[in-house]
């Protein structure tokens, strides 16, 4: 066993249908896009790794080192991005398309038709409790755009970013390297989206299980790579 200790407030030990998993929160330099993800991966688990074992991956990492994330000062939103702004809910766990970047990443990403038919569309369903319709119809993993917040290391705290490119394409190139199953994750305190697994048998529930108390932190951590490890049965 290594001498990895849970972020603060946060737990080794989930239980998930049963079996107790142990989640080793592992901390890397400060990524950029001079990285190559795998290579990153590989070097910080491979040492720590056990038959068995799955490594998840912050989509956050995998984003910064395509090369994803940009200065909000050199991002011009436009009139369509400031006006559907003001229409979206601020969460104080992460800023999503709350910020007229990000709403703008959103548009050069998945186009201005969709995201003004999916604004629609959730707009008319919103008052039957209808919730993600707005990213389904939109697609282009826009649910993992993210902006500054002030409790991100900078640069993050003045820079927006798209979601990753080919996360299962990613996924399986670490897989290839590291010889273990990954799981690429989008990963708050107020939930989990799986965006690219190795292996499509990779239950999506249990990814979103295991991750459910985000054991990654949600500050200055800076350990956006776990390692999952399958304990007792209880």
């Amino acid at each position: 066993m290594f001498d990895i200790k849970p972020n603060q407030g946060k737990k080794l030990e989930i239980v998930v249908n049963g079996i107790e998993y142990l989640r080793f929160p592992v901390k890397t330099h400060l990524i950029s896009d001079k990285d190559n993800i795998v290579r990153v991966v590989e070097k910080y688990t491979k040492p720590l790794l056990k038959k068995g074992d799955f490594v998840f991956v912050s989509e956050r990492i995998v984003a910064i080192s395509q090369g994803r994330s940009y200065f909000i000062k050199d991002i011009k939103p436009s009139r369509l991005a400031r006006f559907l702004v003001k229409y979206v809910h601020k969460s104080p766990h992460g800023i999503g398309l709350g910020s007229p970047w990000t709403m703008q990443l959103a548009i050069q990403e998945a186009g201005s038709f969709r995201i003004i038919f999916g604004s629609i569309i959730a707009a008319i369903t919103k008052p039957f409790g209808i919730r993600g319709i707005f990213y389904k119809i939109v697609g282009h993993n826009v649910n993992a755009i993210d902006g500054p917040c002030s409790y991100t290391l900078p640069p993050g705290n003045q820079q927006a970013k798209l979601g990753p490119k080919d996360p299962e394409k990613v996924a399986a190139e670490i897989e290839k390297a590291v010889g273990h199953e990954i799981v690429i994750i989008d990963s708050n305190d107020l939930g989990v989206n799986v965006l690219g697994k190795s292996k499509s048998e990779i239950d999506d529930n249990f990814c979103k299980n295991v991750f459910r108390d985000n054991p990654l932190g949600q500050t200055k951590e800076q350990t956006p790579i776990c390692i999952i490890r399958k304990g007792k049965s209880l």
